[in-house]
């Protein structure tokens, strides 16, 4: 009879923790949903700025923090590195929420689709809307 006991017991608690990582998992979705919301507007408009030559639009785009410790000819000389000419296509992956900010990898395609360039976006919010705050070549 103990031993029905403990395996009863047993299979309730697996079933409550189950539950309880199933709303936990739901609850962080759902909530990187809404805290994401305007990133993807905001990439479009920074890289349509820079292909339209509208570079200091582009930089207005990022948060002041950036823009003191990352000066104009900074910016125009890393963009330049990237040679953004090269690169068509773009492909988001999954938004890492860390404290008040969010960070992106975007993967810019080449049009032959035989290089990539991996850059990691950090986002925070100024004022409610969403600015750039960092921008980093992904290593690897």
């Amino acid at each position: 009879m103990d031993g029905a006991l403990v395996k009863e017991i047993g299979t309730k608690a697996l079933l409550l923790g189950a539950g309880a990582l199933v709303v936990f998992w739901t609850f962080n979705a759902v909530k990187l949903v809404i805290n994401a919301r305007g990133l993807n507007p905001l990439v479009k408009k920074f890289f349509n700025q820079i292909a339209a030559g509208r570079i200091d639009a582009a930089y207005l785009l990022t948060t002041k923090a950036y823009r003191q410790h990352v000066g104009r000819q900074d910016f125009l000389k890393f963009l330049a590195s990237l040679q953004l000419n090269r690169y068509r296509n773009l492909k988001s992956g999954r938004p890492r929420i860390e404290d008040n900010q969010i960070t992106l990898t975007l993967k810019l395609k080449s049009e032959d689709k035989q290089s990539e360039l991996p850059l990691d976006f950090t986002f925070k919010k100024v004022e409610d809307a969403w600015r750039i705050d960092r921008i980093n070549k992904v290593k690897g």
